[in-house]
């Protein structure tokens, strides 16, 4: 299981939360106060880690929410191409490929280290 749960009132911007089956990073909640029949509910905006989409959905506080398992690691650059960079995880020294992205190029190089992202069976380069 790659994600746990928890109620939208536990949940802190800069957190993250799992929307529509993809990891997000909270940007911003905001609470109403509870009507004269109903609860309070909670507005949470979130951007996709992988995709870069926003996300806004509306939730009573008490609903529960999945919660992704975000892992941060450090990884070795081994070789980059056009479109693809080659990483060798630096605590388990398992080598995987991942998609180059536009921003990121001209950044990287070979033997230098990086941070990356996993999560929900995803990895993305986060810090060069």
């Amino acid at each position: 299981m790659a994600w746990t749960t928890a109620e939208v009132r536990e949940l802190k911007e800069g957190r993250y939360v799992l929307l529509d089956d993809e990891p997000c990073r909270i940007l911003s909640i905001q609470t109403s106060k509870p009507g004269k029949h109903g609860e309070a509910k909670a507005r949470i905006d979130a951007m996709g880690l992988f995709d870069g989409a926003k996300r806004s959905v509306v939730y009573p506080v008490k609903h529960k929410v999945q919660v992704p398992m975000i892992g941060k690691h450090q990884a070795q650059i081994l070789s980059l191409s056009e479109s693809e960079v080659q990483l060798m995880d630096l605590e388990t020294y398992e080598t995987f490929s991942l998609t180059l992205e536009p921003d990121l190029k001209g950044q990287l190089t070979p033997g230098s280290e990086v941070q990356y992202l996993d999560a929900m069976g995803k990895r993305r380069i986060t810090r060069p």
